[in-house]
């Protein structure tokens, strides 16, 4: 009988890890737009169009924000990245970004960067992935 009740403990541990990070992973593809996505205050500033998604660069007067939105293959969940890189003051750069398996997108991404240059890009399945060069500098 111990052996039973251990055997269910465990069973129910590994449940509530489980059903802990799909709430945790929830959240990645819960917005409606690219804008909400981003939060509150974000609006587009550039995009670029792939073959099965739009990435979008979206800004709110101080920080820099990426989706990648899926135009195509939202019926799975199919590989999908986004990311964001920033020039230090160093010399150096900052990354941020996100890849999954994602129905809607991938990101939100951010970069803080008032003066400095800043790099964004994606993919999705079926696209060839994307990365603009220094811009938006300011």
């Amino acid at each position: 009988m111990r052996t039973f009740k251990q055997k269910a403990a465990l069973a129910l541990s590994a449940t509530a890890i489980l059903a802990g990070s799909v709430v945790a992973s929830s959240p990645a593809n819960a917005a409606t737009s690219p804008a909400a996505a981003c939060g509150s205050g974000y609006y587009q500033i550039d995009h670029h169009n792939l073959s099965t998604a739009v990435i979008y660069l979206m800004y709110n007067g101080s920080t820099n924000c990426v989706v990648t939105w899926k135009t195509a293959y939202l019926s799975s969940a199919t590989d999908t990245y986004a990311v964001i890189e920033k020039e230090t003051a160093g010399g150096g750069i900052d990354i941020d970004s996100d890849q999954g398996l994602y129905h809607t997108y991938a990101g939100p991404v951010y970069a803080y960067a008032p003066g400095a240059c800043i790099k964004w890009g994606g993919d999705a399945k079926g696209s060839t992935q994307w990365m603009s060069g220094w811009q938006h500098c300011g």
